[in-house]
């Protein structure tokens, strides 16, 4: 059991990311990397592939980023990190550079990462980078108009996947990424939630620090896409854990471990309710997909448990 670390001693860095960005009130990526960043005593260098993310926090001439910061395209963020991680373990052996521990990040949304991106993060990490790869996971291509992606819910509404009367929105259930970064059997996968600060920042910590490739995927409301209000985020994040929709579990070295249980699981009916993206599967018609998700959510649920000796 990992050492459970006090406010002040998880708190100890200055702001690396600015007041002053143009993120949307309430946004969850905004508050997933002040957190983790929050949580990382060492210098960082950090990529960020093209989204809601670096859109917003770097307006031409003006940006948020108080350290080392490279934008890429939609899909090459993790390419992009590993090679300055390369650079840098060459310029060390080399001396021409100082070893400072220096931590290297790649940030994507869900469609730069589940989608356009997976295959330079599944190359970066099995080449054995020292690097940590976080997907902020807001469900969707939110900052090109509200796309599905493969992280899109079962039943949601988006633009791409529009909810009628023959098609009720998206109809495939979400694709289980994290799962599959499980399978690549690096040093380090977590799945987190910025509702649960303490949590995403001690997985932060065991992340940078494992000695090889790490993944993090951390749930990332947008109320644009998500459909409420500004000053729910967290309370909804935290719904989505409390359903079981986003369970928080970690594989360190091939060992699962469940961080969090539920003291009651809520159904997902819960969830969906506050988000007007699933409005319409309140419907007569449609209270059967709320079932089959409850199912499936249940399904894994019970495969989680088995994986991480809870069942």
């Amino acid at each position: 059991m990992a050492t459970r670390l006090a406010p002040k001693e998880l708190m100890k860095q200055p702001e690396r990311l600015a007041p002053g960005h143009r993120l949307c009130a309430g946004c969850g990526a905004s508050i997933v990397v002040r957190q983790m960043l929050a949580a990382i005593d060492e210098p960082v260098v950090i990529s960020n592939a093209t989204g809601c993310l670096e859109v917003a926090t770097t307006i031409y001439p003006y940006t948020s980023w108080r350290v080392p910061w490279i934008h890429n395209a939609f899909e090459n963020s993790a390419s992009t990190i590993s090679g300055v991680e390369a650079a840098y373990r060459s310029l060390v052996r080399q001396g021409k550079m100082e070893e400072k521990d220096v931590k290297f990040i790649g940030f994507g949304g869900d469609g730069g990462t589940y989608d356009i991106g997976l295959q330079a993060l599944s190359g970066a990490v099995e080449r054995g980078h020292q690097m940590l790869y976080v997907c902020y996971d807001n469900g969707a291509y939110m900052n090109t108009g509200i796309q599905r992606s493969s992280a899109t819910p079962f039943g949601a509404h988006t633009t791409t996947s529009p909810a009628g009367k023959k098609i009720p929105g998206k109809q495939q259930f979400r694709k289980d990424l994290t799962r599959i970064m499980a399978a690549h059997d690096i040093p380090y996968v977590g799945q987190a939630a910025p509702s649960k600060w303490r949590d995403l920042m001690e997985k932060t910590r065991k992340a940078v620090n494992c000695g090889g490739p790490a993944f993090m995927n951390v749930l990332s409301s947008c109320n644009r896409g998500w459909r409420h209000a500004t000053d729910e985020t967290l309370e909804i994040t935290q719904l989505g854990v409390d359903t079981c929709y986003w369970p928080l579990y970690e594989v360190e070295d091939g060992e699962w471990r469940l961080t969090y249980k539920p003291r009651e699981k809520l159904p997902i009916e819960e969830w969906l309710k506050r988000q007007g993206r699933f409005r319409h599967l309140f419907k007569p018609q449609n209270r059967h997909l709320i079932d089959e998700k409850q199912e499936e959510i249940d399904r894994k649920w019970e495969e989680l448990l088995e994986r991480c000796g809870e069942a």
